[in-house]
């Protein structure tokens, strides 16, 4: 197939107008290869392992949701000089879903509502609220790799928000508690917002809570899927 026709149903899928501003320039096809795609993998992260299980599996173009050129380049070394070059000789496409993903439906905050059952959502400015009936083993379970951390205390939660990524932000969780939230779950939690949220946090990884929109979009598409959660370890 066409390279053209891929992106195209890739923008139906994601549209780049839903992304934020920051993704300016970083999402979409930012690394270009070969024009006729006959296989698609999809990952979270470009990381080098990802990109030599791709050309293993015979890829012409890899999706994922994180870019890893997110700063300009200035020299192409170390990693990203690895990265490109497995994908350059491949003539590999790589292409990027970020904050478009996160915004569309069936995206990344559709894919975890779904996956902790979510009913009644109701949209937030980057994540959703929801009537929830579990507790946070329960919610831990459903998640890939690592488990959770809580901050507060929490039982049954009948109402949860959740945000795919860094979500952890003041005003996001104050609207979130206006929409009747009990707990908010999201990644990469400071230790002043913890303290100051009106609701318990609910901390899980950034790939626990991404990853499984990723997977859900390679079954849908009919791509090979290429897990590679990050090596955690908790230390009591």
């Amino acid at each position: 197939m066409d390279i053209r026709r891929i992106i195209a149903a890739l923008e139906q899928v994601a549209p780049p107008e839903l992304a934020e501003e920051y993704d300016a320039g970083r999402i979409g096809l930012v690394v270009e290869g070969k024009d006729e795609i006959g296989t698609v993998c999809c990952a979270l992260d470009a990381t080098e392992r990802v990109a030599e299980a791709a050309v293993l599996a015979g890829a012409d173009m890899l999706v994922v949701h994180h870019t890893p050129l997110w700063s300009p380049v200035t020299a192409v070394r170390g990693p990203t000089s690895r990265l490109l070059r497995t994908l350059l000789a491949a003539g590999m496409n790589l292409y990027v879903m970020h904050t478009n993903f996160d915004h569309a439906p069936g995206g990344v905050n559709d894919v975890l509502a779904s996956r902790l059952d979510l009913s009644r959502t109701e949209r937030m400015a980057a994540g959703l609220v929801g009537d929830c009936s579990l507790d946070a083993n329960e919610i831990a379970r459903r998640l890939p790799g690592g488990g959770i951390r809580v901050y507060g205390e929490v039982g049954t939660i009948r109402r949860l928000a959740v945000v795919g990524g860094s979500g952890f932000d003041p005003d996001l969780i104050r609207e979130a508690v206006d929409l009747g939230a009990e707990a908010f779950l999201s990644a990469e939690l400071k230790h002043s917002v913890a303290r100051a949220s009106p609701i318990p946090c609910l901390e899980a990884t950034h790939y626990a809570l991404e990853a499984p929109a990723m997977e859900a979009l390679a079954s849908r598409m009919g791509w090979h899927y290429i897990p590679d959660p990050p090596h955690v370890v908790v230390v009591p």
